[in-house]
């Protein structure tokens, strides 16, 4: 009999987004860092990871995501019509699991080609020997902002992911960020998003609501810090985006 652990994970790779901040009409994770999209970098990741499924939800234009990962072996799209959030996101891609045992999913955004292929391999070891409902690679950094924070229990285990516009100034002051490295049990997975509400500053529906809501109803929630504080670099503009090719040639260089 199949269990979570005997089933190679699969992925939901977030794609939908547009990049208003990248001075293009190409989606934000078509943008090239060294020589390929980012987003091929995230599926690469994933598959060094042990995915045999990578389900990447498109939007904007998602007719050249789809053209960009034409050749890549083991990649489904699906189509978010409408941009309600990340939560919204991950849900439509439920569908294309409809035929397949439900192991462990990695839902990673598509526009953090830093991510590591064993960065993910430790979350999946984590998360199975823990046998955790979720776990979360996070990382401390010397500047938080923008980034959703961990908040700690007074145990000091997973109590839950505040976004930084939901934030107290002392939750502001956490240097522990959710990168969007999220591994969950995949029959956990959809019930819990369908539970997520929108009553935040955004109007949006988070998936880094989930953890915290398995966690309320006594699911196992860990949180490894397994992310390099330099592989925290999102991609908001063409500066940054300058920035994270430069890294990422300088780790090819040395690889």
């Amino acid at each position: 009999m199949s269990t979570p652990e005997t089933i190679p994970p699969a992925a939901i790779i977030l794609a939908a987004g547009k990049g208003t901040r990248m001075q293009s009409d190409l989606p934000k994770v078509l943008h090239e860092v060294a020589g390929k999209p980012m987003v091929w970098w995230v599926v690469q990741a994933c598959k060094e990871a042990g995915a045999d499924l990578c389900v990447v939800v498109i939007g904007y234009k998602g007719e050249l995501v789809r053209e960009a990962l034409a050749d890549e072996p083991g990649v489904a799209f699906v189509e978010q019509t409408e941009q309600l959030g990340t939560a919204h996101a991950t849900q439509m891609a439920e569908p294309a699991f409809d035929n397949r045992s439900l192991g462990d999913i990695f839902v990673l955004a598509g526009d953090g080609p830093l991510i590591r292929g064993k960065t993910l391999a430790r979350l999946l070891e984590v998360h199975r020997r823990t046998h955790a409902a979720a776990t979360l690679a996070t990382s401390v950094i010397d500047d938080p902002t923008g980034y959703g924070r961990i908040v700690r229990a007074a145990d000091g285990g997973f109590s839950a992911i505040v976004e930084q516009k939901d934030a107290t100034d002392a939750q502001r002051a956490i240097k522990e960020v959710n990168p969007s490295y999220y591994c969950f049990r995949g029959d956990l997975l959809f019930k819990t998003l369908d539970q997520v509400g929108s009553n935040n500053s955004q109007g949006e529906y988070y998936v880094t609501d989930a953890p915290g809501l398995l966690k309320q109803q006594g699911q196992t929630v860990t949180v490894v810090d397994a992310v390099p504080p330099e592989d925290v670099l999102s991609i908001n503009t063409l500066e940054q985006l300058a920035e994270v090719d430069r890294i990422l040639q300088a780790r090819l260089a040395t690889a």
